[in-house]
This record gives C-alpha cells, sequence and structure tokens, in this order.
C-alpha cells in the first residue's frame, strides 16, 4: 500500500471512542442518551476543527448497525445513528459548499461543477478517498451514503454512478434485517437528492425481492432461536423500512405499478408481509378499487409469522380514505369481518374492528353499525379487556359520531349506549362524553323533544356534571358547563310550557354544581314566562297566571344558590322585570328586594378571569340600571312612599366607599335623575299593564314634596362631598365632578327655582375656581345654554348665561 492509504487506514482505525464495546450491555435509554451525546461529540469535534474525529465517531457509529445482537432493538437504533449520519452530512457538504464562496461569486443553488473551484473539489475528493479506506462494509456504506450528495461538486454524473454501485455494495450484507435497513437508507437519501433517478431505486427494490427468502432461511432461524424471539415478532421489524422504500417507489407512480407489484407478491407466494407493505405505500384509490383481488390474495397467504388481520387492518385504512366499487362493499365487509371476529386475541381484535368500524359507518346503516358494536362489546367485555383499549373504544365512538348526525337515529342504534358503558376510567367515560355534546351542539340544527335523544343526552350531561370535584379546574368547569348549557338551549317542548319548566326543574336538581348551567337555567325560565306573556298577548288568565309565578318563584329560589355576588345581583334585576312584565308586583319587590340587601356584601376586590380587580365600577353601572328600573315600579300600598329609593339610598350611605373614589357621588347623580324623572306628570316609558307612580299619585303634592325632601337629601351629600376636595391634590376630581353636577341641574332641574339657579352658578365658578377646568368643555356648555335659551319657554336661561363667566387660563 502507499504512504498516503496507510495514513488513512492507522488514522482511522486507532479510534476507539463509541466503540461498539462501550455500548455493549446499556439498558435502552442509556443507549439512547449515549448515541445522543455521540451526536453533540460531532458537533463539538467539527466546530473544533477536529475533521478526523467528527469522521471517526461517524464511522464507530455506523459499525454498530451491523449489531443485531438485540434483534428488536434495531429499528430504533438504526432512527438513532442515521440521525447522526444526516448531521454529518450536512455538516460535510456545508463545509464544501462555503469553500466555493469568496467575496467576488456566491454559488447558486442549482451550480454546475464547473462553477466549484479546485480547493473545494480536492476537499471533496480527500472525503471520498478517506471514506473509501474504510475497511469494514457497513461503515463505508453508510458514511459514504451520508455524503452522497456532494458528488454535485465533482461531476453532473456523480450521484447517478454512484447510487447503482452503493445499491450493489448492500449485497454484500449478509444478515436480511440489517439489508433492508441499508437500502430504506439509500432510497431516502436517493429521494431527498436526486429524486429524478428513481430508476434507480427501483433496481434497489428488485434486488431487496431477489433476496427476500433469506428472512426465512436458517440463519435466520437460528438466531432468532438464539434470542428467543418469535416469527410473529420479529417479521414487523422489517414493515417500517419496506414501506419506506415501497413508499419512495410508488411516490407519483401510476397505476399500473401497482398492477405490476401485485403480480410480483403472486410470484413470491403472496408473501404477507410484502403484500402489507403494498398495501401500505399505493394511493388509497388504486387500492380500494382492487380490494377484492387484494382480499383474495390475503385468503392465499401464508400466516406464518405474519397474520392476516394485519393484512386486513392495512386494507381498512385503505378503505376509510376511498371507496370500493359499490357492487363489492358488503362481500368486502362479509369477508374481512369473517376473519375479524374469529380474532382471540383482544388487543389484535379492537385494532382491526376500530378500523372497520369507519367503513362500515361510511357505507352502510345503523343496523350493520349495531351488529358490529355488539361483537365488540362481545369480545371486549370477557375479562374487562376493554380497559386495555380505551384509545381503540374511543376512536370508534368517534368514527360512529362523525357518520351519524340525526341524534334520533345515533340513539335508536341497540348497542351505542351498553357500548358506552365500556368506558368505566372516568376520565376517560368523561372525554367521550364530551365528544358526543360537541357533535350534537355541532349537528343538530333544530330544537328537539325527541325522549330517546332527552334520556340519552341527559345521562350523558349527568355524567360529566358528576366529574366535577374540589379537583376540578375552571377550565374543564367551562368547558363542561358550556357543552351541558348547548343541550339545554336546544331542548323545546313547543307550546307545552307546563313540560319545558319540568325539563328545567329537573336539569337544576342534575347540574347544581356547575353555576353558569343555573345561570343558563334562570335565562331559560325567564324567557319562558316572557314566552307565554308573549302568547297571552299581556292579558294572563288565570292558569297561565299561575305558571308565569312558578316561573317566578323557579327563579328566586335558584338565585341564591349562586357563588358570584354580580352574577345574583343581576340576576335579581333582570328576574324583577320578568316578573314586573308579567304583572307579578308582589315578586318583582321581592327581587328588588332582595337586590338592595345584597349590595353591603359586595367585596371591595373582585376576581375577573383570574385576576382581582376593584368592584366599584361594576356596583355603579348595576346601580345605573338599577335606577332606570325603579322609575317604573310602582310603591307598595303598605310601605310608604318612594319606598324602595329609600332602601336603595340607606344602603349606598352606609357602602364602605374607597377614600380616593367619587363613585358614591356619580350614583348619587344618578338617583337625581331618578327623582326627577319620577317629579315628571308622565314617565317616559312605562310597562305595559303596570300602573306606575304617575298613574298611582297623579302628581300629588304630598308626593311631590317627599320626592322633593329626597333630592334636598342627595344634592346636600353632594355638595358635603365637593367641599372635602378643597385640597391641592383633589383640585382636578373637585372641579371635574362641579361641571358634572352642574350639567346634571342644567338636564334635569327647573332653574326658575331661584335656589338652584344660584346653586348652578356657584358649581359653575367652583369648576373653574382653580384653573382645572377645561375651557373648551366650558365653552361648548356655555354655547349649548345660549342655544336653549333662545326655545319657547326658556327665556330665564338668558339670565343664566350672563351670570356664567368664562376665566382665561392667564
Amino acid at each position: 500500500m502507499s504512504e498516503k492509504v496507510r495514513t488513512r487506514l492507522e488514522e482511522l482505525d486507532d479510534f476507539e471512542e463509541g466503540s461498539q464495546k462501550e455500548l455493549l450491555n446499556l439498558t435502552q435509554q442509556d443507549y439512547v442518551n449515549r448515541i445522543e451525546e455521540l451526536n453533540q461529540s460531532l458537533k463539538d469535534a467539527w466546530a473544533s476543527d477536529q475533521k478526523v474525529k467528527a469522521l471517526k465517531i461517524v464511522i464507530q457509529c455506523s459499525k454498530l448497525l451491523s449489531d443485531t445482537s438485540v434483534i428488536q432493538f434495531y429499528p430504533s437504533k438504526f432512527v438513532l445513528i442515521t440521525d447522526i449520519l444526516d448531521t454529518f452530512g450536512k455538516l460535510v457538504y456545508e463545509r464544501i459548499f462555503s469553500m466555493c464562496v469568496d467575496n467576488r461569486s456566491i454559488l447558486p443553488d442549482h451550480f454546475s461543477p464547473e462553477n466549484v473551484n479546485d480547493t473545494a473539489k480536492e476537499t471533496c475528493l480527500n472525503w471520498f478517498f478517506k471514506i473509501a479506506s474504510i475497511r469494514e462494509l457497513i461503515p463505508r456504506f453508510y458514511v459514504e451514503a451520508s455524503i452522497l450528495k456532494c458528488n454535485k461538486f465533482l461531476s453532473k454524473t456523480g450521484i447517478s454512478e454512484c447510487l447503482p454501485r452503493l445499491t450493489c455494495m448492500i449485497r454484500g450484507i449478509g444478515d436480511p434485517l440489517v439489508s433492508v435497513y441499508a437500502r430504506a437508507y439509500l432510497c431516502r437519501v436517493g429521494m431527498e437528492v436526486a429524486p429524478q433517478l428513481k430508476e434507480s431505486l427501483n433496481k434497489n427494490f428488485f434486488d431487496f425481492l431477489l433476496t427476500f427468502k433469506q428472512i426465512h432461511g436458517d440463519t435466520v432461524q437460528n438466531q432468532l432461536v438464539v434470542q428467543g424471539v418469535e416469527l410473529p415478532s420479529y417479521l414487523p421489524l422489517y414493515s417500517p423500512a419496506m414501506d419506506w422504500i415501497f413508499q419512495c417507489i410508488s411516490y407519483h407512480a401510476p397505476e399500473v405499478l401497482l398492477t405490476e407489484m401485485m403480480e410480483r407478491c403472486k410470484k413470491l407466494g403472496n408473501n404477507a408481509l410484502l403484500l402489507n407493505s403494498v398495501m401500505s405505500a399505493f394511493r388509497a384509490e388504486f387500492v380500494a378499487t382492487r380490494s377484492m383481488d387484494f382480499i383474495g390474495m390475503i385468503k392465499e397467504c401464508d400466516e406464518s409469522g405474519f397474520p392476516k388481520h394485519l393484512l386486513f387492518r392495512s386494507l381498512g385504512l385503505n378503505l376509510a380514505l376511498a371507496d370500493p366499487p359499490e357492487s363489492d362493499r358488503l362481500q368486502i365487509l362479509n369477508e374481512a369481518w369473517k376473519v375479524i371476529t374469529k380474532l382471540k386475541n383482544p388487543q389484535d381484535y379492537i385494532n382491526c374492528a376500530e378500523v372497520w368500524v369507519e367503513y362500515t359507518c361510511k357505507h352502510f346503516t345503523k343496523r350493520e353499525v349495531n351488529t358490529v358494536l355488539a361483537d365488540v362489546i362481545k369480545h371486549m367485555t370477557p375479562d374487562r379487556a376493554f380497559e386495555d383499549s380505551y384509545p381503540q373504544l374511543q376512536s370508534i365512538i368517534k368514527k360512529v359520531i362523525a357518520h351519524f348526525h340525526d341524534f334520533s337515529v345515533l340513539f335508536s342504534v341497540e348497542k351505542f349506549l351498553p357500548f358506552l358503558d365500556m368506558f368505566q376510567k372516568e376520565c376517560v367515560r368523561v372525554e367521550v362524553c364530551k365528544h358526543i355534546m360537541e357533535a350534537f351542539i355541532k349537528h343538530q340544527q333544530e330544537p328537539t323533544k325527541d325522549p330517546v335523544i332527552l334520556n340519552a343526552l341527559l345521562h350523558i350531561c349527568k355524567t360529566m356534571h358528576d366529574s366535577v370535584n374540589a379537583l376540578t379546574l375552571e377550565d374543564e368547569k367551562r368547558t363542561l358547563a358550556h357543552l351541558i348549557n348547548g343541550f339545554i338551549k336546544m331542548v323545546s317542548f313547543g307550546r307545552d310550557f307546563e313540560q319545558q319548566l319540568s325539563f328545567y326543574v329537573e336539569s337544576r336538581s342534575m347540574f347544581c354544581n356547575l353555576e353558569p348551567v343555573l345561570v343558563q337555567l334562570i335565562h331559560s325560565v325567564n324567557r319562558l314566562a316572557m314566552e307565554t306573556r308573549k302568547v297571552m298577548k299581556g292579558n294572563h288568565s288565570r292558569k297561565t297566571a299561575a305558571f308565569v309565578r312558578a316561573c317566578v318563584a323557579y327563579c328566586f329560589i335558584t338565585i341564591p344558590s349562586l357563588v358570584g355576588i354580580f352574577t345574583r345581583l343581576n340576576l335579581y334585576l333582570h328576574s324583577g322585570q320578568v316578573a314586573l312584565a308579567n304583572q307579578c308586583l308582589s315578586q318583582a319587590d321581592a327581587f328588588f328586594k332582595a337586590a338592595i340587601s345584597l349590595i353591603p356584601e359586595v367585596p371591595k376586590m373582585i376576581n375577573i378571569d383570574g385576576k382581582m380587580r376593584p368592584s366599584e365600577s361594576f356596583l355603579l353601572e348595576f346601580l345605573c340600571n338599577f335606577f332606570s328600573t325603579l322609575l317604573v315600579v310602582p310603591d307598595h300600598p303598605e310601605h310608604g312612599v318612594l319606598f324602595l329609593v329609600r332602601e336603595l339610598l340607606n344602603v349606598i350611605q352606609d357602602y364602605t366607599w374607597e377614600d380616593n373614589s367619587d363613585d358614591k357621588i356619580r350614583i348619587y347623580t344618578c338617583v337625581l335623575h331618578l327623582l326627577s324623572a319620577m317629579s315628571q306628570e308622565t314617565y317616559l316609558y312605562h310597562i305595559d299593564k303596570v300602573d306606575s307612580n304617575d298613574s298611582l299619585y297623579g302628581g300629588d303634592s304630598k308626593f311631590l314634596a317627599e320626592n322633593n325632601k329626597l333630592c334636598e337629601t342627595v344634592m346636600a351629600q353632594i355638595l358635603e362631598h365637593l367641599k372635602t376636595l378643597a385640597k391641592d391634590e383633589a383640585l382636578k376630581r373637585q372641579s371635574l365632578l362641579g361641571l358634572s353636577f352642574f350639567n346634571s341641574i342644567l338636564a334635569h332641574g327647573d332653574l326658575r327655582n331661584n335656589k338652584l339657579n344660584q346653586l348652578s352658578v356657584n358649581l359653575w365658578h367652583l369648576a373653574q375656581r382653580h384653573g382645572c377646568a377645561d375651557t373648551r368643555t366650558m365653552v361648548k356648555t356655555l354655547d349649548y345654554i345660549k342655544k336653549r335659551s333662545k326655545q319657547p319657554g326658556m327665556n330665564h336661561l338668558t339670565e343664566l348665561a350672563l351670570r356664567l363667566p368664562l376665566q382665561t387660563r392667564t
């Protein structure tokens, strides 16, 4: 040997890092960790410019692919080590590519060897010579295959010349398992760097077919005996590699190629392993049209080592994606199910049944689906076999639901609910129930009162509700409540309102732990009361009056069980409005009193979407809505004038407001607006068939006097608060509140009253006193007063405008 070759060999041979000895007797996880360490070592060696060391690591790792001492781990090992090879190939390619780039030119993506400089070519050749010096066949093959793409730097035909040579090299690998994975790697690399050279890949495949009988040879059988591995466990190890090879060949292949493959399978005695890979690789449409041919081939297969049920599973997967000829559909199902139903092992059975359920749902009626479900129950119930197959059983449920959008048909499938009973692990059962409810909400177009649907879905919703406990996350509770609410909204008994209310009563007892569901039920019952009013056109009979009172009572009983305080407040107000609309005056009073008595319990901070926020703005909004309702609420004959308004004012007065907050004064301003509206001869709005205070008192002087007293009390509170703001840090707030109060008097007060007129002038001056007012706003306000003064009966505003000076900023 020349000195140069000898040096190369010595360089590659004296390296022990990552050697096979070092990886003996490791557990699977330790092995994986060690391979990952070697991958990192490769990158580190390359980064520190130790290129020979990097090559040695790759060689030693490739040598591990000749080791089949733990044969069932081989596919995993192949994936781990080819990952290192891919890293190496990428590093070498990028290194040579970078040598072609200088300040003057950048190599284009689709370059030709003429664009590559001599230094890069020399380096590239050096890599190939180094690899050619590797003594052992397997590492030499894998390392060269990993840098196959680098042939582009040397010649246009480099890759097309290398592929056949590498294909022939694989013939020297004696172990068929090692050989098939080597072919898979070559196919993968070849498709990546030269997809146009499919002929070379096909040659690789035909070589494989010629050596396929080795699998059943004495050498392999002896090896399996030594390792204690059965043939049914050994043969599936070939599937990943074979599937990849077939996919490379079948990619964009014409249909005629499938016919050719089927003929080759027949010549090889319909080998099950080969047939399985053919069905997995080719387009589902091609396989589906030849379903009966494949079934005939499956029947003639030798079952030793690769059982027929796996072949039927592969066929079923294709038929889920593409439809067979209509005339063959029933025969295909019968042939497949004949084999599946005879399977004794529950795991084998359910893996096949899961696939064929979709085919049955797609092409047949509920009768056939019921038969299939009954068969699954029969196979999976003994010895509680279903406990080990929940994912497959869930998949079956999803497939059935996906094809039966009419839930009256779905729940009339006799074995559907017994099938559900197999899900006895709570978390799985709840997930299945959620899938059913999601499908119902998505596909149910019309409201239903079908007793079959209602009973089944109530049972499903109850299962979901009963899974809620102290540890259930808020998100999960929200999801469950949303699904149950979706069901409740879709239930309608038409004009049978009593039946509808009975359903809501039953639902309340069943779903008492989910607050959003109770809220939905209260809204639903309120809507039911309003629908009754609509049907009766507001003229309730004795029967309907009793019914709406029953609805009101339902809400009054249910609201206190809720936790959210603003939820309760708003529902009391809403339900009170519904009671008022239905002429249930005493019940409406009860709702409003309950709301008033609840206000002192409002905490300073409330939880909004997981964050604590001040509650005053929410309380202000609620009270403004409340005041709007109180305008039309008639006084109770036994409780005196404006009883509810007085109670509410007392509560507002006693409530502990924030120190730096003006919300209390804003609320008092809203009260003034209410009292102003109540002093009108005719109110701005009414509720049909309910006499408000304008009708009851008819502008009575005593009523107006009481109203005025309340106004004076409230105004005194506002003025007192304005005085407390006469401090440097609060002057801006004082100005804003003063102008706001001025605007309220302007909009709602009678400015012919001298006291009120003088108060408004004082407030105007207060707003401008310390130069905190917004001049633009003051100018616009004064313009508005001057415009209004020109309207009939508004002459008194002319004098007012003269008394409202504008101060300049200076």
